[in-house]
């Protein structure tokens, strides 16, 4: 049976993501059967600079268990 996972960081911590989603599917033995992302547009932050906040970014993962 599927289940889904669902996965999320800033765009700057795509790095820890990674980890974590890799660590996840080593320690489960989890089958991927689709791995599906988004990213937020960027918004500014309303600072004198107008500096672009980090956007979200969602990693949604269907698998299933072994038996």
């Amino acid at each position: 049976m599927h289940q889904v996972k669902i996965f999320e960081c800033r765009e700057n911590e795509i790095g820890e993501l990674e980890s974590e989603i890799n660590k996840w599917l080593s320690e489960t033995g989890a089958r991927v059967i689709n791995i599906t992302g988004n990213i937020a547009p960027q918004s500014v932050v309303s600072h004198p600079k107008s500096v672009a906040s980090p956007s979200d970014v969602l990693l949604v993962v269907v698998y299933e268990v072994p038996e």
